[in-house]
């Protein structure tokens, strides 16, 4: 009896330890299948390992390539040598035999002195014959690494530890690819948050209005100039090349940019823009590449920059020119290798990202005076684009003042009802437009709010005193005009003069000295269209 007794306290005794190891494997999954981080992850499911398996140090190694380097460990030997330890699978051929075979094992003695040696050889000073287990981790057809258990103890772990520390192997491959997946949700998460929030600021922020009075009708452009500009862009929006827009202030250059992602094959995908003149220096890092919560006070959580949030799209960075140093020698990084750590990070951060560069500021001359890096110009600048000022492009003023009025009467919720008119027309054909296409629309705002009628006439057209002063201000600023300019430039204030009229002793052709016929092949030849004179 006392014996049966025995037996029954030792089946008691077994099962009761085996109850102990069903509940800590239960929690154990419990644990991977909380969602946490990756390293928190791993952090506690090591610990509740210990209790499976007890161990002096628990290594996970990560495969890249054909190295498994260590992502993270835990134990009393868990040193700083140790954590940045990287062993070769060509060195330790029952390694990857284990990984191959996705069977755990556990090594004996004969193994360390015969065998490929013990991967922390030189690392820590184990004793031969010590415990040592290697658990693959692998998930459906992809190997993730291994995890490596050590006591300097010379033992040898039981089969049916092994096989439990397995079975947690597989549960912690799962519990990677989950949290490895679920972060990657998190990133395109807030990569999509972070693009609708870039998106309402462009609508509705101060912004908004310019960048969209900045849209020309390109399709019934008229100008050479513009066409030209138009065809160089169509040949270049099918490739990654980067792109350098150049124009004076007003141009529409955030338009020609929006083009070339539209018309690309990454149309797609984010279209991101950000002013580097508008944003603070001490932000602009942050805002480019991203922070992590806690980088510095304020950082309450981090946040990706615009690079992340226009990963596999295009970035336009306007006014280049006014990058710091320090943040161009950055900029020259993501342009040649792709990466770039986030401001508070150690972690790299790989993108893919189109980069269109726009500025009105002089690069080469910038580059003479040491404020832009000249290898930073000819990343950039690998196909230019020059985009002329309104007064070079008379040809598509109406067109244009007709877009702006329809987009400026649908913001007022006014749409249809105002219309230019040709004595209107021929004032604003006879200004130089420093300000451009964007002083253009504000020119049309202020009309609309003047006029008592739905039509704009030429007395509701306020230019301001830079009316007389924009010549004047051309010649100081040193340009120099062809005849053919200054000629079509002297034929287009005769016409305001007149109000359009070609004919008669106060006619435009009298005051010039000419017959109607030739000032109307003059007009002609200077792209003046007929629609300028008002009959």
């Amino acid at each position: 009896m006392a014996h049966e007794g025995g037996v029954h306290a030792g089946q008691a005794h077994a099962l009761a330890r085996e109850l102990d190891l069903t509940r800590d494997l239960r929690n154990i999954a419990r644990v991977l299948g909380e969602g946490e981080g990756v390293d928190e992850l791993i952090r506690r499911g090591l610990d509740w390992l210990a209790r499976v398996a007890p161990y002096d140090l628990a290594t996970l190694f990560e495969l890249e390539g054909d190295r498994l380097v260590v992502r993270a460990a835990r134990g009393r030997l868990a040193n700083d040598a140790v954590k940045r330890h990287a062993i070769s699978l060509d060195e330790f051929p029952t390694v990857r035999e284990a990984l191959e075979l996705r069977r755990a094992r556990a090594f004996t003695e004969d193994d360390h002195a015969h065998g490929d040696g013990d991967p922390f050889d030189g690392v820590l000073d184990l004793p031969a014959g010590h415990a040592c287990m290697v658990v693959p981790l692998a998930a459906g057809d992809r190997p993730l690494g291994i995890l490596a258990l050590d006591r300097a103890r010379c033992e040898r772990y039981a089969q049916p530890v092994v096989d439990l520390v397995e079975v947690y192997g597989q549960l912690l491959s799962l519990a990677l690819v989950n949290a490895e997946l679920s972060s990657a949700l998190a990133r395109l998460s807030a990569q999509e948050h972070a693009v609708k929030s870039l998106l309402e600021r462009e609508r509705y922020g101060a912004n908004a209005i310019e960048a969209r009075q900045e849209r020309p009708a390109i399709d019934a452009s008229r100008s050479p100039k513009m066409r030209a500009v138009y065809e160089r862009a169509a040949q270049v929006a099918v490739a990654d090349t980067p792109v350098l827009v150049r124009g004076e202030t007003g141009t529409g250059k955030e338009h020609l940019a929006r083009l070339l992602h539209a018309r690309s094959r990454r149309s797609d995908r984010p279209f991101v823009t950000m002013n580097c003149a508008a944003i603070p220096e001490s932000l602009l890092e942050p805002e480019l590449f991203g922070v992590v919560k806690g980088a510095f006070t304020g950082a309450v959580a981090s946040r990706p920059g615009r690079f992340q949030t226009a990963n596999g799209g295009t970035l336009l960075l306007d006014e280049i020119g006014e990058l710091s140093m320090p943040l161009q020698a950055k900029l020259l990084r993501v342009l040649q290798e792709g990466t770039f750590e986030p401001v508070g990070s150690d972690r790299t951060v790989r993108v893919d990202v189109r980069i269109v560069a726009a500025t009105h500021v002089d690069l080469e001359r910038a580059i003479a005076k040491g404020r832009f890096r000249e290898d930073l110009y000819y990343r950039l600048a690998v196909f230019p684009l020059e985009l002329p000022p309104l007064r070079e492009r008379m040809e598509d003023l109406a067109s244009l003042a007709a877009a702006l009025i329809d987009r400026l009467s649908e913001r007022a919720n006014r749409r249809g009802r105002f219309k230019l008119g040709e004595d209107a027309l021929a004032v604003l054909r006879g200004y130089h437009w420093p300000g451009n296409i964007r002083e253009l629309a504000n020119v049309l705002e202020r009309a609309m709010i003047l006029s008592p009628s739905s039509t704009l006439h030429a007395s509701a057209i306020d230019l301001g005193s830079r009316a007389v002063a924009a010549p004047a201000a051309i010649e100081r600023a040193g340009a120099v005009r062809t005849l053919e300019e200054v000629e079509r430039d002297h034929i287009r204030e005769t016409l305001v003069r007149t109000k359009g009229k070609l004919y008669g002793k106060d006619g435009a052709a009298a005051l010039l000295g000419l017959k109607p016929s030739t000032l109307q092949s003059r007009m002609k030849k200077l792209a003046i269209p007929r629609v300028e004179a008002v009959e």
